[in-house]
């Protein structure tokens, strides 16, 4: 990640009347990222706009309820847990929405409380300090998020594509 694309998502809005599918285009562009790229190098690069770490781990709580992933920010740490599944694809998709999150910044919005508390009745309400959790696809912000995740997979696809051997000689 290069030095100015930290500030550059720091400073980045969205102008007002923007569909989910264009404020998760104009992020996407706005991350600049490299051409040969996987979900790891993706994760260091949301790593570096969050300016904290990011810690992923299976959670088999969320099977067979309607979330499939959940993102906590705390002060130190992002945290992604996902449903556990055999196909790693969905298991990338889970994660790729939980970054689409972390990268429009959807945790600036308020959280009541009583949600953590909920969620979490073993954690104090201060350690987590912001919960996303992946339910449903019909508001604004889960749209947004799948969007940037397919836009994400898409790219992580494309660079998985190596030019055939054929075609190399032409280069």
């Amino acid at each position: 990640m290069n030095a100015s694309l930290g500030m550059l998502m720091d400073d980045f809005t969205y102008p007002s009347g923007q569909s989910p599918a264009e404020r998760a285009a104009n992020a996407f562009d706005a991350l600049q990222l490299p051409a040969h790229l996987n979900l790891e190098r993706l994760v260091e690069v949301v790593e570096g706009v969050r300016h904290r770490p990011i810690q992923i781990e299976a959670a088999g709580v969320l099977n067979g309820g309607s979330l499939c992933g959940l993102w906590l920010s705390t002060d130190d740490v992002e945290i992604i847990l996902h449903a556990v599944s055999p196909s790693g694809l969905h298991r990338q998709q889970f994660v790729l929405h939980e970054l689409g999150h972390m990268v429009l910044r959807h945790d600036e919005l308020v959280v009541p409380a009583d949600y953590i508390e909920v969620l979490f009745p073993n954690l104090p309400v201060g350690l987590v300090s912001r919960v996303l959790a992946r339910s449903s696809f019909t508001d604004d912000l889960e749209a947004a998020a799948e969007s940037l995740a397919d836009l994400f997979a898409a790219a992580i696809r494309n660079s998985a594509r190596e030019p055939r051997s054929f075609e190399k000689v032409f280069e």
